[in-house]
């Protein structure tokens, strides 16, 4: 059997990646479980792992990590997954793949093939209240859903978040989650959006000096900003359809989607144009000329 485990979900695919090779443990003994790098050995390596009969033991199991990063088994998957023994099961993890690439589509097609998308906001709030469960720990909803917006929606950075709270408290509110956590970058420019679009100029400004005092360099503002805009022109191009849908086509975090359409609503497509145009204006100028960085993009930021 080959399973391949893919997506953004790095959370749920870790979840079943270990859930797998516990299995076959439980089953075969740990002896039989090799796991490779795919990127840093030989395909030689990988076809003697593949290959091999098992020993000590009636099947055995070899775990890849992004192989599809070693170009010897990027050329040569097809055939060396065909002639994998009977004796043997693969578990290949790529977290991302080249759609385009005839690798990807020949693993798409195998009956192991599993892809791990990252939840929508509602399902978090109800995955985090299972979650906390483990630890005899309850938190409440406005807890987790400042935690999710904190956290970007990404499932393994809002476990992690959710255990460094558990140590802290028994019942956790949200005056826990702003004492003990911080925003992710992504999550803090779609704050700073939000602020100036819906024209709170001084709350916009707070947002701006908060990155600049965490030492967020004027540029990566600015390739955040452009993010920001990439991900606004998707949702205002996709119309009335649902963030489930517009997340799914698109590949990207429905949180994300979510948050953006409520900004998306109050701009045009004609309008984002504008905003990308002027952003890449500053971007050459930054680059170009010796001009002040944080009063040129504080000024961008308020003429919109």
């Amino acid at each position: 059997m080959i399973h391949v485990l893919t997506g953004t979900n790095g959370f749920m695919l870790q979840q079943r990646k270990r859930a797998l090779i516990d299995d076959f443990i439980a089953a075969h003994g740990s002896m039989a479980v090799e796991q490779l790098d795919g990127e840093e050995v030989s395909v030689d390596r990988i076809r003697e792992a593949i290959e091999s009969i098992p020993f000590l033991a009636t099947r055995k199991l070899v775990v890849l990590l992004k192989p599809g990063l070693n170009k010897d088994f990027f050329d040569a998957h097809k055939e060396l997954l065909l002639d994998v023994t009977e004796t043997t099961d693969i578990i290949i993890v790529e977290p991302k793949f080249d759609k385009r690439s005839g690798y990807y589509k020949f693993v798409k097609k195998l009956d192991g093939f599993e892809e791990f998308t990252e939840l929508d906001p509602g399902q978090l709030v109800k995955w985090a209240q299972e979650y906390v469960k483990k630890w005899d720990v309850t938190i409440d909803t406005a807890a987790i859903r400042e935690l999710v917006n904190r956290t970007g929606g990404e499932q393994l950075r809002l476990q992690n978040e959710l255990d460094k709270l558990s140590m802290h408290a028994d019942k956790i509110d949200r005056s826990h989650v702003e004492l003990l956590t911080a925003s992710a970058p992504s999550s803090t420019i779609f704050e700073l959006l939000d602020a100036v679009f819906s024209g709170n100029k001084n709350r916009a400004m707070e947002l701006y000096k908060e990155q600049r005092t965490l030492n967020v360099d004027p540029m990566q503002i600015i390739a955040m900003l452009a993010w920001q805009f990439h991900v606004l022109a998707i949702v205002k191009a996709a119309g009335n359809k649902s963030s489930r849908e517009i997340a799914s086509e698109a590949k990207l975090n429905p949180f994300v989607v979510q948050k953006t359409q409520s900004v998306a609503r109050h701009l045009s497509l004609q309008r984002i144009k504008e905003l990308v145009h002027e952003l890449r204006i500053l971007d050459e100028r930054l680059k170009r000329t010796r001009i002040n960085s944080d009063d040129a993009l504080q000024a961008y930021l308020l003429s919109i």
